[in-house]
């Protein structure tokens, strides 16, 4: 197999790996000196076997144009929806996306997994202000707001809305923004300029601009992709 992979390679072929799909690629000496990720549970031997690959255990995938390697089988969707994204446009990968009923965009450099403790307490947490800050997707909402009505300091509301999320207060505020515009897009007749207003966007330029950003297409393109046909 290993040498099959190198002779495909060799031949200009584009070698991708899903999960533990990495360590044949490694065996067979398609990693050396590159970037690669594979399951995070398999990090640790993975290095072992192969120290002269880079590796980074905490992404979805990795990307070095003819060798392509993701995380786990759900990554590898993500990594397959990014090569016909780069192949054959944005459209093409929204509705392959809308066909398997999976996301339509995941950064591969988005975190495989996030550890969350769970609060001894739940009131000391931040889950009962990120449900009050979605019913409020259409205002303004500033962090000290957050952090007041969690009853914490900014510093502390900021620490634990990381440790509960991954994510910062503000980037997980545009995440759900983003979300809600996309659902509104999917499920209602709203202009684009009423779907800005009402996920907290403001204007339709501000909108277009973050998602295209997100999955690279316009509203209407994802809407045109993504609105269920009757």
């Amino acid at each position: 197999m290993a040498a099959a992979l190198r002779a495909a390679h060799a031949r200009g072929a584009r070698i991708m790996s899903i999960c533990t799909g990495a360590f044949l690629l490694a065996a067979a000496g398609l990693l050396d000196g590159l970037r690669a990720t594979t399951h995070w549970a398999y990090a640790d031997q993975f290095r072992r076997l192969h120290p002269g690959v880079e590796l980074d255990p905490e992404v979805l995938f990795i990307d070095c144009g003819d060798v392509l390697t993701s995380a786990g089988v759900a990554a590898g969707i993500d990594l397959c929806l990014h090569v016909v994204r780069t192949d054959h446009g944005s459209e093409v990968a929204n509705r392959a996306a809308r066909r398997c009923v999976v996301p339509p965009w995941r950064d591969g450099g988005q975190a495989q997994y996030i550890e969350r403790p769970v609060p001894r307490n739940p009131d000391t947490g931040t889950a009962a202000t990120r449900e009050w800050a979605r019913q409020r997707l259409d205002e303004p909402v500033a962090l000290r707001e957050l952090a007041a009505h969690a009853r914490m300091s900014v510093r502390t509301f900021t620490r634990h809305f990381r440790s509960e999320t991954g994510l910062s207060p503000a980037r997980w505020l545009l995440q759900q923004r983003t979300d809600h515009a996309r659902l509104l897009l999917e499920t209602t007749d709203l202009s684009v300029e009423a779907v800005a207003r009402r996920s907290g966007f403001g204007t339709a330029a501000a909108l277009r601009q973050r998602l295209h950003e997100r999955v690279g297409v316009s509203p209407s393109a994802y809407r045109r992709a993504f609105r269920p046909r009757v």
